[in-house]
């Protein structure tokens, strides 16, 4: 491999000739080999995106030349648009404010610059990575702005959209089951008549909570810290620069973004991406309930539960031929669970605000952007492969209708709660239905009883 030399304030550093990056990153791959994982297509599209908005911002406001403006543009384009992912190699786990990745930026960016100006690369001219890339700017605003970018980006075009796929296809379920009565469970035991419909109403009703939640505490990741350089106080960066950059970010990503209303907030604390970090554990929560419970539903087929049947998407076992497993459902729990244990490095990461920074904003963006992507992919999977595909067991409900003695609460008001016990203990040792034991006893008139232990009617108290 053919080595150039690069050299930063700290002194010369050897590093693959066509690398892109400069001195400041290759110290940084040397100084954190520790995952072997990367910041991550998300945060380098962000990234991408921010030196975009500034240089832009700069040349408006007079400070940067157009022509290199126009450069830099175009680079950190290529930057956003992933064309240039190889040539970011710093370790997720790195200087807690991101600058290894910020710089990674800078350097990527003026190199590419600079060849698209004639210049070699490595030579900072003429455009020069701290001076021009970073020019206005402090890695203490720009790398919290990356990841409020990319986690509000990430939950518009991705995670609200399979969402919503998710809950649209639980409703059509909902819909379509809404006639099939069913017994309840409740402790895991049979429970009073409920329709599969109003079961699946539950799963919507989940969601919709779920998403709502997120997208209120998601408003806060509008707001950017960019403009407020090392400590919030915008040290050598416009008054304007901020505003301005969050207006050409709107621009450029069709999600509108603000200036933070308190710079020295949006830069020592990471309160928002925790909050937002809460109402997606609270979805996954959500998630795991309701594939879970379809997954049980779905039990057996012979000695399970068996009311639900699922599409057959794989072999289920290595040893057991004919075997199908509920595995998209497990998948998803698995996600979820992950974005639980993501949440928790997040509020640790959280609590990591001494005075005017944050150090931990590296792990708190790869725990979060990985939450986003694990529920968008999961949710959308599940919707697809599963509950569009899921079925009744109408035979199998009946069956379990059919012997239950919980219809026999529906008794209870009009022949008084130890009466109905006793008909539900006759009918549990003799093997017969609540109605054949109550027609012996002459609980009731037999039109009254009718209506009374009418199952559909149980699942409709105000009928």
């Amino acid at each position: 491999m053919s080595i150039r030399t690069d050299s930063d304030t700290m002194g010369k550093v050897d590093l693959p000739a066509d690398a892109l990056y400069g001195a400041s990153t290759a110290r940084a791959v040397n100084n954190f080999p520790v995952s072997g994982t990367g910041i991550g297509r998300s945060m380098i599209r962000a990234l991408g995106l921010v030196k975009h908005a500034a240089a832009r911002v700069n040349a408006d406001l007079g400070l940067l030349d157009s022509h290199l403006a126009d450069a830099i543009c175009s680079a950190a384009d290529e930057v956003a648009g992933g064309t240039l992912d190889e040539h970011f190699p710093v370790d997720v786990f790195q200087t807690g404010s991101g600058t290894s990745s910020n710089m990674n930026a800078n350097e990527v960016i003026a190199n590419r610059a600079n060849m698209g100006l004639g210049s070699k690369i490595g030579s900072k001219s003429p455009v020069h990575p701290n001076d021009h890339v970073n020019m206005g700017q402090s890695s203490n605003d720009v790398f919290p702005t990356a990841i409020h970018l990319a986690a509000l980006t990430g939950i518009h075009e991705a995670l609200l959209p399979s969402l919503n796929k998710l809950k649209e296809a639980l409703t059509a379920k909902s819909s379509e089951f809404d006639d099939i009565v069913k017994v309840g469970r409740t402790h895991l035991q049979d429970a009073t008549p409920i329709r599969l419909g109003q079961e699946f109403s539950a799963f919507v009703s989940q969601l919709e909570h779920g998403i709502r939640h997120l997208s209120t505490v998601a408003e806060d990741l509008r707001e950017l810290p960019i403009g407020g350089t090392a400590v919030g106080t915008g040290i050598n960066t416009h008054p304007e620069f901020g505003k301005r950059s969050a207006e050409k970010l709107t621009q450029l990503t069709g999600v509108k973004f603000v200036e933070a209303s308190n710079h020295f907030e949006a830069q020592s604390a990471r309160d928002a991406t925790v909050r937002v970090s809460g109402a997606l554990k609270a979805l996954a929560v959500s998630l795991i309930k309701i594939a879970n419970d379809i997954r049980w539903l779905a039990s057996g087929p012979s000695v399970g539960l068996g009311e639900l049947t699922l599409p057959a998407v794989q072999p289920g076992s290595s040893i057991m031929p004919g075997k199908v497993n509920p595995v998209i459902a497990e998948s998803l729990i698995q996600a979820a669970a992950q974005v639980i244990g993501n949440d928790a490095a997040i509020t640790v990461g959280g609590m990591y605000g001494q005075f005017q920074l944050n150090a931990m904003q590296p792990l708190i963006a790869r725990n979060l952007l990985e939450q986003i992507s694990l529920l968008a992919n999961g949710s959308a999977v599940f919707a697809d492969r599963l509950v569009s595909g899921v079925g009744a067991n109408r035979d199998q409900i009946a069956a379990h209708v059919d012997g239950s003695a919980t219809a026999a609460t529906a008794l209870a008001p009009h022949i008084g709660y130890e009466a109905a016990a006793r008909i539900v203990a006759r009918a549990l040792k003799e093997g017969k239905s609540v109605r054949d034991i109550a027609r012996e006893e002459d609980v009731l008139p037999e039109l009254e009883l009718d209506q009374v232990l009418d199952l559909r009617r149980q699942t409709e108290p105000g009928m």
